[in-house]
């Protein structure tokens, strides 16, 4: 456990997750650290104001049911800046299925921002066939690629988006569809939409998709 300290430091962390903890809605993961780092002694900073929120972020939310290899968690604690130390104690606090890689401490106030990720989509052996191979060159061909987005529950309020900006490569192996996405300000393609594009769903998948190689810029 932390000692008592004024002190506040920004830590970033970054972990994997996989199992059955990729069924976590973004905030269910959110409350996976926050309940971790109380467990490891670390008193998380929160918001002033009459609605305080705890000083933790998730800048790229995981679509529910996806693994990801490379997710970033940013959080302002109390504490001694001593990363080793940071790493352990709150390794030990995760649940099965969510593994810490790293901890680091930046400068207070920093942002990330993702910038591209890629998207391993594992397919079944008879799927990949001349057909979706087919289907991948006329999809890269393609100047638009255009969606309509429900934008609620309900499917009442709809956004048109040109997905194929975000679509900077589609290639294969022998198990594996992988396909690398550009983020931006406006937003990115879905793991839905990219599935849609290529006639997939999840009878033709052999495996859960798995997000990974995600591309960073800090502020």
């Amino acid at each position: 456990m932390i000692g008592p300290t004024n002190e506040t430091i920004q830590l970033v962390v970054r972990f994997r997750i996989g199992g059955s903890l990729r069924f976590l809605s973004h905030a269910e993961t959110l409350r996976v650290f926050q309940r971790a780092c109380v467990r490891a002694g670390f008193p998380i900073r929160y918001t002033e104001g009459f609605n305080p929120h705890a000083r933790l972020s998730l800048p790229l939310p995981r679509p529910v049911g996806v693994e990801s290899e490379d997710e970033l968690l940013s959080v302002r604690v109390l504490g001694e800046p001593d990363t080793s130390r940071i790493k352990a104690e709150l390794a030990a606090q995760l649940p099965e299925g969510c593994d810490l890689l790293s901890a680091s401490i930046t400068k207070p106030g920093a942002s990330y921002q993702p910038r591209s990720a890629t998207y391993v989509l594992p397919v079944r052996p008879e799927r990949l066939d001349e057909t979706l191979g087919a289907t991948v060159g006329q999809l890269m061909a393609r100047e638009s690629l255009v969606f309509q987005r429900k934008m609620d529950d309900n499917g009442l309020r709809v956004k048109t988006v040109d997905v194929r900006g975000f679509l900077r490569s589609i290639e294969f192996d022998d198990r594996s569809i992988i396909v690398e996405c550009a983020i931006g300000p406006a937003g990115s393609i879905r793991v839905d939409e990219i599935l849609e594009l290529l006639g997939l769903n999840e009878s033709k998948l052999s495996g859960p998709v798995r997000r990974m190689k995600v591309q960073w810029q800090s502020h």
